[in-house]
């Protein structure tokens, strides 16, 4: 999807990217982030198309331990990139350049863009769908945990889709390597998809630290949010949001939840565990009955009594069926009027027309959290914990981050 171009969006110049305008010819914007801007580019030689994240790392911009900051952690993301190379899941980096004023990551072209952007079009998700995109998901992540790598901002901005509707896991600015029995103290991650550990780390120095089960606390917001179409955990107030967290305070209401399965509901209840020694890991997550039916029917050995039972079964039941469609209500005006948000069919019919007339989800008090799909900024190694009313990133005092932690 082609984005507007403002001014800071414009190209560098020939001086200052020499090496990359050799090989590639950037194109129109296709996306941006804290620091950078990706652009669709065409490769000279052979005309194909990729994605660069170009980021400026000039003195004009930033600070020059802010420079030193991002210059690192861009080689670091670069080097786990290439280390995780191959994985039908996660991104490929197919080159980098590095110049004095910018830098420049070239990936595959991902065409059907953000898992995010796919969620806010549809909604919600069914269960299949669903099923299919949190197993590549944590294979993705079972890899990087195999190869002690954290990647620290699960979300669904960060999983794009190919034309085939795959997905690939990418921005790995936030990962570390992190050797078994080694914990983890840094404040990043994204607001809504923060595991309780990394709060309480932030808050209270004494704090073991955390490790690689903060990616599967985030796999349980993820999985919870592509069902529901809203995240698990929020408040209009940010402080009451990440006490919400800490708590693992989260609920499965209607009409959102009445026609999901409980197998489902149990993965999402062990994803989201506040002890993380309580939460599964990748590969146990992989062995829930939720994944199961993703695999190939087994064959059945009936007998022939069984067969002709299952046949007369099958009869009834599709009769059983017909009736039932015949015997639908219709939708009245009345119970249109008296709560339209009760009818599934009208419930999509209404976000979608809400989104696309405001371009965001409409906010209908406490309960109603759509809206926070959007209040989605990163965070960067400072304190995100904020009392605003609408989630700035501000620092909360000593004593109110004391109350939180009771």
């Amino acid at each position: 999807m082609t984005l507007d171009v403002g001014p800071e969006d414009e190209l560098p110049d020939w001086a200052a990217a020499k090496e990359f305008y050799q090989k590639y010819d950037p194109k129109d914007v296709i996306g941006r982030g804290v620091s950078s801007v990706v652009r669709r580019c065409v490769h000279r030689a052979t005309g194909d198309e990729f994605a660069v994240k170009i980021m400026e790392v000039t003195a004009e911009r930033l600070s020059p331990e802010q420079l030193e900051e991002v210059r690192e952690a861009t080689r670091r993301e670069t080097h786990i990139l290439r280390q995780v190379a191959g994985h039908p899941h996660i991104i490929t980096l197919i080159d980098s350049y590095e110049s004095p004023s910018f830098m420049f990551l070239v990936f595959d072209l991902m065409r059907k863009g953000e898992l995010f952007d796919y969620l806010t079009e549809k909604v919600a998700l069914s269960e299949k769908e669903t099923r299919s995109i949190m197993r590549s998901l944590l294979e993705a992540v079972r890899f990087l945990h195999a190869n002690n790598i954290v990647h620290r901002d699960l979300k669904p901005e960060n999983i794009l889709l190919d034309d085939s509707m795959q997905i690939r896991l990418s921005d790995f600015g936030f990962s570390c390597h992190l050797e078994p029995g080694k914990k983890l103290r840094e404040l990043c991650g994204t607001p809504g998809y923060l595991a309780p550990e990394i709060l309480k780390c932030s808050m209270d120095e004494t704090h073991p630290g955390y490790g690689k089960e903060v990616d599967l606390w985030a796999c349980g917001v993820i999985l919870f949010t592509l069902l529901a179409g809203s995240p698990p955990f929020w408040h209009r107030r940010q402080i009451l949001m990440l006490r919400m967290i800490m708590e693992g305070r989260y609920q499965f209401n209607s009409p959102e939840w009445d026609d999901r399965s409980d197998t489902v509901k149990d993965l999402i209840s062990r994803l989201l565990q506040v002890d993380p020694e309580e939460r599964l890991t990748a590969e146990q997550a992989l062995q829930h009955p939720f994944f199961e039916r993703c695999k190939g029917s087994q064959l059945w050995n009936l007998s022939p009594q069984q067969r002709f039972r299952v046949a007369v079964w099958t009869v009834l039941a599709a009769g059983r069926v017909a009736l039932s469609t015949r015997r639908v209500r219709p939708v009245t005006k009345s119970a249109l009027l008296r709560d339209p948000y009760a009818l599934r069919p009208v419930r999509r019919l209404i976000d979608n027309c809400a989104f696309r007339l405001y371009g965001h989800w409409v906010k209908k008090g406490e309960q109603q959290n759509r809206a926070a799909l959007f209040q989605h900024r990163p965070t960067g190694p400072f304190p995100l914990i904020g009392t605003e009313e609408e989630g700035d990133s501000t620092t909360v005092a000593e004593d109110e981050a004391a109350r939180v932690l009771g």
